[in-house]
């Protein structure tokens, strides 16, 4: 054991700790010159593209949760840009926050894109008894409370036409979960 530990601290001693390369100055320079450019050219866009994916973020969001006031989001997220970024911040309260108002004045608390994607997803027949039920429901409300607009009217007559083929519903989930 002291002869194999004798060997290993003669080999320690005997090579060099510490590697050299030995690089030319113009490979230096080469290498130099590309980091600059990548620097100037590349980051900059990179940052700018990380600022614009970061600012349309609440409005992708709302998109995809329904938000009722969605197109106004969108416009604040723009404006958020024009003013540096200072009205980012209320795009995202504005987005994860449900406008109660707007359920009692309205009849609902989606956009209504909500509903016409619905109505798609009956025709392909991937809409449930149930969520078709609750969908059924939400347009109802609306109409209680206001007259629909044309086109949720003519979502809610090809729901009501489909409602007798809607599959069975889904165990486990609750409905309006779309």
């Amino acid at each position: 054991m002291k002869t194999i530990l004798k060997f290993i601290a003669a080999i320690i001693l005997v090579v060099p700790l510490t590697a050299q390369a030995h690089a030319s100055s113009k490979t230096i320079d080469t290498i130099a010159d590309w980091m600059a450019i990548f620097v100037i050219i590349v980051v900059p866009i990179a940052g700018i593209a990380v600022v614009l994916i970061i600012h349309v973020l609440p409005e992708k969001i709302a998109e995809r949760n329904h938000h009722p006031q969605k197109a106004a989001i969108q416009m604040l997220c723009f404006l958020s840009l024009v003013f540096g970024g200072l009205l980012w911040p209320l795009a995202w309260l504005w987005m994860s926050i449900k406008p109660l108002g707007y359920r009692m004045a309205y009849g609902t608390d989606k956009h209504d894109d909500f509903f016409i994607e619905a109505r798609e997803k009956a025709r392909k027949g991937q809409l449930p008894a149930d969520e078709l039920g609750y969908i059924l429901g939400e347009l109802d409300g609306i109409a209680a409370r206001r007259i629909l607009p044309p086109e949720l009217q003519r979502v809610r007559d090809e729901l009501l036409a489909l409602q007798a083929n809607a599959p069975p519903p889904r165990v486990g989930e609750s409905p309006g979960a779309a």
